[in-house]
């Protein structure tokens, strides 16, 4: 009996979970997001289930010319052990497109288990058809004359294939965000692949932010009166810096393109072999010219040189913190333009504040308005002495490009009261005698001791060398002495230049910038794009920070520039340096694949320090 019990366990545990997966109902619908009106297509709704009394939506604008064609397929799998099954249900629609527009179809309806699912709706583009020209039948009779390779190039040129170069807008603002994108158009052709013989603009006068390219994409589009598959090759994000006409260069694509020749069959063997060409296409993407406009005089003090629309919100973690112990003030800065360029708002921290370098945390992604998302940014102080403080509103200025004016957002003010520390030097003494331990008590008894009284005499010798009033005798104490008085001395000197935060950082900032070299090459090595680049930018930026005695919070490429500049620093240097950071700042967001590239970097980076160091900065 127990062994009737023990099988009849296993199968409970063996059904009931594959009859709770089975309660799990899939109902989707699949469809062209773009179709041609008058060219008919298909509409497919699959379930992982068997249903009863499916009921298709009714298709307003579309007319059913087949359907439903009912298919079922069913698998099984073991894996490690573990069966799996699967089961499709497809219901399948021929249908065409009545007119041009973009209509949505409803969802299907079907019961399974006594209850009624719905699938979800389709929303599908009609294009307009081709537009036939009348010149179409003679140009086709006049390419059957033609030789077989003239006839592949002529399939592979014209109309059929060409590359646009789109911007979402041709005026803009200093540090405005536009997108440009190159579209890949092709009409009966067969495109095998794209060729690593590519040459994009380097975009001078802009700062460039690529979007990450993933696999391509095609879709239908009409355009100029005919349907193109069309796909996207590249796409960017450029913010002008600098007011003018700003050009972009062409860029060139190559593609592989298979063609089928139109020679006459000599034989079966002809068919098979010798039908087909492949052709390669250099496509040419035209330039374009930017006009960029210089933002309105009227700048505000506190200008972050944001130009988009953002938001500023701002935490504290407490106002009522005891001494020595850390406040955390953060702001957060979300919207839409440029993000990445924006400078850190700076704190006027009250006095009695040991405050250390913010930590920024940036959340980021490319859209079609400019770069999305929120800056946040932590600063930590720590209070020395008790009592109230204030820390003041943080004020954000960045111009509206919608508004077309200067808009300041701030945050509230903070009124923190530090209450005292327990550790603090004016506490109560109770507080103090917390310090006193048993074991402190228990030596006081050692430290008075009874004077002898006997004879001592036998204790003293007249046999030592050194004599009282010898040069020997005021040796011993003039050494001891005056290698105190040195050792002091250089103590007090290593502590002022240690006080001298300014001076220490500036000597040391060929050291440190070293070191972080350093750990950029290891990265290097390693083929660790993303840190290599992060240890570069940094290194430049904190040598920068160091060198020219600038707060890391306050550092940007506008005051660094104007310093090298007061300071007589050749222009190919200030140059060198300005690609150097650009390089290594976006880099970061589209790492390159050429190793060269990436030591070529190191190399200049290195180059550029050993260069500013022999700078009198």
């Amino acid at each position: 009996m127990r062994k009737y019990k023990i099988i009849f366990s296993l199968l409970l545990l063996t059904i009931i979970p594959a009859w709770l997966m089975a309660d799990e109902l899939s109902f989707r619908a699949n469809a062209p997001a773009q179709v041609i009106a008058g060219q008919p297509f298909q509409i497919s709704y699959q379930l992982n289930q068997k249903v009863r009394d499916f009921r298709a939506p009714q298709m307003d604008n579309f007319e059913v010319l087949a359907g439903p064609y009912t298919s079922q397929s069913q698998s099984t799998s073991f894996v490690n052990g573990q069966r799996t099954s699967t089961f499709t249900l497809t219901y399948t629609y021929t249908i065409v497109a009545n007119k041009e527009g973009s209509f949505t179809i409803p969802p299907a309806s079907a019961t399974y288990e006594r209850q009624t699912y719905s699938s979800n709706g389709v929303r599908i583009t009609v294009l307009p058809p081709d537009e036939q020209p009348q010149q179409s039948q003679q140009s086709a009779q006049r390419s059957q004359n033609q030789p077989q390779s003239q006839q592949a190039s002529n399939d592979a040129g014209g109309d059929n294939l060409f590359i646009r170069t789109i911007v979402t807008k041709t005026r803009v603002y200093e540090q405005e965000a536009l997108l440009l994108t190159y579209k890949f158009y092709f009409a009966g052709v067969d495109v095998t692949q794209f060729t690593n013989n590519t040459k994009i603009p380097e975009f001078k006068g802009f700062v460039k932010m690529p979007f990450e390219q993933s696999d391509i994409q095609t879709e239908l589009e009409h355009y100029n009166g005919r349907n193109y598959q069309t796909a996207v090759l590249y796409q960017t994000l450029l913010f002008p810096q600098r007011a003018g006409s700003i050009e972009i260069e062409p860029a060139t694509f190559e593609a592989v393109l298979r063609v089928q020749n139109r020679s006459r069959v000599r034989s079966i063997f002809d068919d098979f072999f010798g039908s087909y060409t492949n052709v390669t296409r250099t496509l040419r993407a035209p330039g374009v010219t930017i006009h960029a406009n210089a933002l309105p005089k009227g700048k505000p003090a506190d200008f972050s040189g944001g130009v988009g629309k953002f938001n500023l919100n701002s935490s504290i973690t407490t106002t009522t913190p005891k001494a020595n112990e850390a406040v955390t003030l953060k702001l957060e800065v979300s919207g839409v333009g440029n993000m990445k360029l924006l400078k850190i708002p700076s704190i006027d921290w009250p006095e009695g504040f040991e405050v250390y370098d913010p930590k920024v945390n940036n959340a980021f992604k490319n859209t079609s308005s400019g770069v999305s998302g929120k800056k946040t940014i932590e600063y930590l102080a720590i209070p020395r002495n008790a009592g109230e403080y204030v820390i003041p509103s943080v004020k954000f200025s960045y111009f509206d490009v919608d508004a077309k004016e200067y808009k300041t957002l701030t945050t509230p003010e903070y009124t923190i009261q530090v209450e005292r520390g327990e550790n603090d030097a004016n506490t109560s003494s109770a507080v103090v005698s917390n310090y006193v331990n048993k074991e402190d008590i228990k030596q006081i008894g050692s430290d008075i001791r009874f004077i002898h009284s006997g004879d001592i005499t036998h204790k003293l010798s007249t046999d030592n060398p050194i004599v009282f009033g010898s040069l020997a005798y005021w040796l011993c104490y003039l050494l001891p002495l005056l290698l105190a008085i040195l050792i002091f001395m250089i103590f007090r000197k290593k502590i002022k230049e240690n006080a001298d935060t300014v001076r220490l950082r500036y000597k040391k900032a060929n050291k440190v910038a070293r070191k972080r070299l350093k750990v950029a090459k290891k990265l290097l090595e390693e083929n660790k794009k993303e840190l290599f680049y992060e240890e570069v930018e940094r290194a430049a930026w904190t040598y920068l920070s160091d060198r020219l005695s600038i707060p890391t919070a306050n550092l940007n490429k506008e005051n660094i520039y104007d310093i090298l500049r007061s300071k007589q620093v050749n222009d190919g240097i200030i140059n060198a340096l300005n690609n150097v950071l650009s390089t290594a700042e976006f880099a970061r967001y589209a790492p390159s694949n050429d190793e060269h590239a990436m030591e070529d970097l190191y190399n200049k980076t290195a180059q550029i320090i050993d260069q500013l160091e022999n700078q009198k900065l």
